[in-house]
C-alpha cells in the first residue's frame, strides 16, 4: 500500500508539474499583436537584460544586437539595430510571442506559446518561455532600437 501511495504522489506531482501555464489572452490583428499583454507596456532596460541573457530569452544565439561589449552574436536571424524602425510595436509583438503565425517555416521559437509544440523538454512543457512582463520589456526594447542617424 505504500508504494502505491507513493507512485500515486509521483504521478500527481509529474501532472501538476506540466500543467498548462495561463497565458495572458491576446488577439492577432494582420501582422500584429496592437494592445501589450495585460495592457502593461515594458520596460526597455530589463528588456535589454532578457535580450543579452543567454540563459533567458537567448536571443543572442541567431540575432545580432546593437551591444558593441557583447561578442559571439549570431547571423540566422535578421540584425535587430534599427528594428525599431522597421516594424511597429504590434509587429513586434507577434514575432516574439509566435513568429509562425507570419512564417510557418520560421526557426524562430514561439516564446510565449504553448500549445502544439514538438519536442519541448519536461521541464518547459506547459510553459511559456517568457512571461507576459518579459514579452513586453522584450518588445519595448527592441521598439527602442531605431536606426541612428
Amino acid at each position: 500500500m505504500g508504494a502505491r501511495l507513493l507512485l500515486g504522489l509521483a504521478l500527481a506531482a509529474s501532472a501538476t508539474s506540466t500543467a498548462a501555464a495561463e497565458l495572458a489572452p491576446y488577439r492577432v490583428s494582420g501582422d500584429a499583436i496592437t494592445e501589450p499583454l495585460e495592457g502593461i507596456p515594458g520596460d526597455p532596460e530589463r528588456g535589454r537584460r532578457v535580450v543579452l541573457d543567454r540563459t533567458v530569452g537567448n536571443c543572442l544565439i541567431c540575432h545580432a544586437v546593437p551591444e558593441p561589449a557583447e561578442r559571439f552574436m549570431g547571423n540566422i536571424g535578421p540584425d535587430l539595430a534599427g528594428v525599431g524602425s522597421r516594424l511597429t510595436t504590434g509587429q513586434l509583438r507577434l514575432r516574439v510571442i509566435d513568429s509562425s503565425r507570419i512564417d510557418p517555416a520560421t526557426v524562430m521559437p514561439p516564446y510565449y506559446r504553448i500549445e502544439g509544440l514538438l519536442r519541448v523538454g519536461v521541464s518547459w512543457r506547459g510553459k511559456p518561455v517568457l512571461t507576459s512582463r518579459q514579452v513586453e520589456d522584450v518588445v519595448a526594447y527592441l521598439a527602442s532600437l531605431e536606426v541612428s542617424e
